[in-house]
């Protein structure tokens, strides 16, 4: 073990089995000289380990084991059960190696240090990486140490393991080197386990001690809770433990729950704090954005409590850190110009210590750290300063996330913006839509559908990806929309649409690539003409179960130059197929080929009329829904022909309602009201409208966008669509409420009664935000 970067690599561990320590004529173990000349060896009493308790045990230990091994530190790592994991207690040595230094090890982890507790035998590392050097790379080990661990265990217990660092120039370690570190392993076994006889519980601190080997330290300053006591440099190099494995944890974090677990471990944890909760300021407001440990409470208390307020948190986003006591003023920092030091702050909770930092980001305090402690505790300066760099690391990583987080939302509001709100209700064509987004990118895809109606009769089916995740790509994306739409409404077939489409992206001067099928469906005869820029084709489920490709000439996609014009191609649909049109992203990850793929798709489920169309794009998109198979975008675009004259066509109506419309719900009660007395649906009235008012009262007050609502009546089943812009779906919710649970709650109330009067309801995403729908069947007579 040299390095916490050995957990990424599968190491090779050479093991050596135990051998009892050299000793002298006398008898007495051999102690290997300091010197440089280490094979020089001489006799004399063993240097042993002693401690009267459990850091002054680790710190003889360590301290014996890096001067005798000549290495450049030592460190003690003690057994957690219940965390599953050896835990760094104290290491001793060269500043600079302690930072490669896990703090903690799970016990499965390919490292010698594992290896030597699991198996009770002395184990080395020397190369982290087992694999094979290819012809361009060599094996480079991440630090330039080789590692030495040996159990410290009795008979009865294994407590951890004793682990050495070497420079790697100083060669391997020898089989009676290895003895002499066991002996001390077996020694300091023996002390722990006096210690636990005694009463003393033998774990790893919050934070484990670090004792620099240097001399002419200087002592005058040593803050209790740290280090080794009345040990020079101790305390201040054990603090710097928590700092650096903060910043290393932070520079990975991506979400605020990232940046939260490290405060946790690094902040709170090494403080011994209660609690932590970090905690934003917007719109004179303050508002939680995470929190540990033992703090419901607090954070209940903070969140959504005035800016301006006379609290503790709100008066650290003046800049500056306060240490407040309960039982007298508070100890602030420096003051800044406007804020008086002598304010008196409310506490936020009873009884016991607090700490407010304000986390600065680049011009501003982005963010406070509220920690909370059960008992009263001073903080000397040592401690301060701490915890102001630690405030600067967290500042900077709550900055970084959130503005991360405000692109993705940003990039996702253009998304659904690019996309069409509502597929228009066609005669004879049933039509719906998936999108879903990639998971390796917060950035905005290129994949798009669209429905079109080019006359009374006709209508334009169309699919098509942008190449790249980038704003760019969405640019392109809604240019190469709109003239693809306006060429459609002109009437152009679907050759002509893209020939002409292409045109307009090569002077829009762009270097990206578009591909794209579009096809053109004649709803009287079945007649279905498919285009195609680079893209797969579509396929045709028969009313027979056949699945079949709507061949086309695959041609060149937008923005490559192409000498030739773009060619299409008929086919004749039946009434009751389905046809399915998709981009790659839907099956790009799949081990079969994409074909197969997107056919075993489309005959995953029974579709035997059009209200199971839903059904299916649902089936559909529920296999992508993993991390990887999600590294692109896809979109899904699904049709089902009714045929002219069809006995069963469907009848469809449509309302928009627009936002914030306080006569909407009454709208929409009217508009069911009157579509079922049309199609002699009397009986169903009252249900329905009941479920439309309670659905569209959500989407309005809840969704803040524009609610679209459609009615589908089926020779079997009636289907109601809302349609709005928020993305969160609505959770039906018990009556009952905790104080905790209401916020959620309240959104999702009146789908208690959706469920009640439907058993059959669902919610899905619809490219520009979320669809609730749900089928009532319709009693026969």
């Amino acid at each position: 073990m040299t390095g916490s970067r050995h957990a990424r690599h599968s190491a090779r561990v050479t093991e050596r089995r135990r051998r009892p320590p050299a000793r002298s004529a006398g008898g007495s173990p051999l102690v290997w000289s300091s010197t440089p000349g280490r094979d020089q060896r001489h006799s004399g009493g063993s240097h042993a380990v002693q401690g009267s308790d459990l850091p002054e045990a680790l710190h003889s230990a360590a301290r014996e084991a890096r001067r005798r091994m000549d290495a450049v530190s030592a460190a003690v790592y003690l057994v957690d059960e219940d965390q599953g994991a050896l835990c760094l207690a104290l290491a001793d040595g060269s500043a600079p190696s302690f930072f490669t230094l896990p703090g903690r090890m799970p016990l499965d982890m390919p490292s010698a240090t594992v290896r030597a507790w699991a198996t009770g035998e002395a184990a080395v590392l020397t190369d982290p990486d087992p694999g094979p050097a290819g012809p361009d790379r060599d094996h480079v080990l991440p630090y330039p140490y080789v590692a030495l661990s040996v159990p410290v265990a009795t008979d009865e217990r294994r407590f951890g393991a004793l682990t050495v660092l070497r420079v790697e120039a100083a060669g391997a370690f020898e089989p009676a080197e290895m003895g002499i570190l066991e002996d001390v392993g077996r020694q300091l076994a023996h002390i722990l386990a006096r210690l636990v006889e005694d009463g003393v519980r033998v774990v790893a601190g919050p934070m484990p001690m670090l004792v620099p080997a240097g001399a002419g330290v200087d002592t005058s300053v040593c803050t209790p809770g740290w280090g080794v006591r009345d040990v020079p440099g101790s305390a201040g190099t054990s603090m710097m433990f928590p700092l650096r494995r903060l910043a290393e944890l932070l520079n990975r974090a991506t979400t605020m729950e990232d940046v939260v677990a490290a405060a946790q471990y690094c902040v709170m944890s090494s403080l011994r704090a209660d609690a932590l909760v970090l905690v934003s300021a917007r719109e004179g407001r303050l508002w939680v954005l995470g929190h540990c440990g033992d703090s419901t409470e607090l954070a209940r208390r903070i969140h959504g409590a005035g800016v301006d307020g006379r609290t503790p948190v709100a008066a650290a986003f003046h800049g500056r850190a306060l240490y407040l006591t309960g039982d007298g003023p508070p100890l602030v920092g420096e003051a800044s110009a406007g804020v008086p030091r002598t304010e008196v702050y409310v506490p936020l909770r009873g009884e016991g210590q607090f700490v407010d930092l304000p986390l600065a980001g680049q011009n501003r305090v982005v963010a406070v750290c509220a920690l909370a402690f059960s008992g009263h505790r001073p903080f000397p300066s040592e401690e301060r300063v701490l915890l102001g760099m630690m405030a600067g690391l967290l500042g900077a990583a709550v900055e970084r996330v959130e503005l991360s987080a405000e692109q993705r939302e940003a990039a996702q509001l253009l998304q659904r913006l690019l996309l069409p709100a509502r597929l228009p209700d066609l005669p004879r064509l049933v039509t719906t839509a998936r999108y879903r987004p990639a998971d390796v990118t917060s950035e905005v895809g290129g994949d798009w559908y669209d429905v079109l109606r080019n006359a009374e009769e006709r209508a334009v089916l169309v699919v098509g990806d942008v190449e790249g995740h980038a704003v760019e790509s969405a640019a392109v994306m809604g240019q190469v929309r709109t003239a693809m739409a306006a060429y459609a409404c002109e009437g152009h077939r679907p050759a002509a649409m893209i020939d002409r489409t292409a045109r307009v992206l090569a002077e829009l001067g762009t270097a990206l690539t578009v591909t794209c099928c579009v096809v053109a469906l004649d709803t009287l005869d079945g007649t279905a003409e498919v285009a195609l820029a680079g893209h797969p084709a579509p396929l045709a489920r028969r009313p027979d179960g056949r699945i079949e490709t709507l061949d086309a000439p695959a041609n060149v996609p937008l923005g490559v130059p192409m000498a030739q014009p773009y060619e299409a191609r008929e086919h004749l649909l039946e009434s009751g197929s389905t046809v399915m049109l998709y981009t790659n992203g839907l099956v790009s990850s799949r081990s079969a080929s994409p074909e197969t793929c997107a056919r075993d798709l489309l005959g995953s489920t029974d579709v035997t009329s059009s209200s199971h169309l839903e059904d299916l794009a649902d089936r559909i998109v529920s296999e992508i829904v993993t991390p990887q198979q999600r590294r692109d975008d896809a979109a899904v675009l699904l049709a089902r022909y009714e045929g002219a004259g069809h006995g069963d066509e469907p009848k469809a109506a449509g309302l928009h309602i627009q936002r914030r419309d306080l006569r909407g719900v009454r709208t929409a009660r009217a508009f069911v009201h009157d579509k079922l007395g049309a199609w002699g649906l009397q009986d169903m009235t009252d249900v329905v409208e009941l479920a439309a008012s309670e659905i569209v009262t959500n989407a309005l007050i809840h969704a803040g966008s524009d609610v679209d609502v459609r009615l589908r009546a089926f020779e079997d089943r009636l289907r109601l669509e809302v349609r709005d812009s928020a993305t969160n779906p609505p959770i039906p919710s018990p009556l009952s409420l905790t104080e905790e649970e209401a916020p959620e709650a309240e959104h999702g109330r009146g789908m208690l009664i959706v469920e009640a009067l439907a058993g059959e309801w669902t919610s899905y995403p619809n490219g520009q935000g979320k669809t609730v729908a749900l089928n009532l069947v319709i009693p026969q007579e």
